[in-house]
């Protein structure tokens, strides 16, 4: 679904310009020099409206928690959420998860949170799922071992697909669930999150950590992606039989 064009987008960007860091590339491997105070570095990929981006740095002041979007119209909401609040600790990002290695060192993120992300349900798209291969080793490469991924998703062809993708990559994945809020909200919700829980959906998530066997970019040729069309949307019951089939082959 295309996003309605803001009103005074431009000006309202001007109004929340020192949370912009409008030239990463320059602060690649000197983001907590350049940022002092803080001792670690979360990074959030597909901010959108900002309810978690302001939500959860809030509760980790010691880390400089930087919001990667690259659609002004979400990331300005997200922007005024975070100057409303008047957090110091957050800056923006106005660029593409593709060149995440021009903007950070390796090792430089202590951690990455993907929440929602574009299914591209196509199987000529996988590609693009910030959870493909490709994706998977830039952030292997900018976390150290024990940096961790945290990931949650609507979508439950998805996400198993993508717990798929992170063991073959040798990430070792844990706190899985298929129903995250089944007894009571849990944690922090973005706006999309919330909707969904309201509406009876279930949520799925999981922490992947980077180990001494995770591939990063150096491990050469990206695997082709065959087969990998998602058909539904949601489906739940589907892709959860297929979880079952491969427990019991476990």
């Amino acid at each position: 679904m295309r996003m309605r064009k803001r009103a005074n987008l431009d000006a309202r960007m001007e109004r929340c310009a020192a949370l912009l860091a409008d030239d990463p590339a320059a602060l690649r491997g000197r983001w907590l020099e350049s940022f002092p105070g803080h001792d670690g570095i979360f990074l959030e990929l597909g901010c959108g409206k900002g309810r978690f981006t302001a939500e959860l740095a809030a509760t980790v002041s010691d880390k400089l928690y930087l919001a990667l979007e690259k659609v002004p119209d979400a990331m300005i909401l997200a922007m005024e959420r975070v100057k409303n609040a008047g957090l110091a600790n957050v800056r923006f990002l106005d660029a593409d998860a593709k060149l995440l290695k021009t903007m950070f060192a390796d090792g430089e993120i202590e951690r990455i949170y993907i929440n929602f992300c574009d299914p591209w349900p196509k199987s000529r798209d996988a590609k693009l799922r910030l959870t493909s291969p490709f994706f998977l080793r830039l952030y292997a490469d900018l976390l150290p071992v024990g940096g961790e991924l945290r990931f949650k998703t609507d979508n439950t062809p998805l996400f198993d697909w993508s717990v798929t993708q992170l063991e073959q990559e040798g990430w070792a994945v844990s706190e899985l669930t298929h129903d995250l809020h089944a007894d009571g909200p849990v944690g922090i919700m973005t706006d999309y999150e919330a909707k969904f829980v309201g509406m009876g959906m279930k949520i799925n998530r999981l922490v992947a950590t980077r180990t001494e066997a995770t591939k990063g970019t150096s491990a050469g040729e990206v695997p082709r992606l065959r087969n990998a069309s998602l058909t539904d949307a949601r489906g739940y019951e589907e892709s959860m039989e297929a979880h079952r089939a491969r427990e019991a082959e476990q």
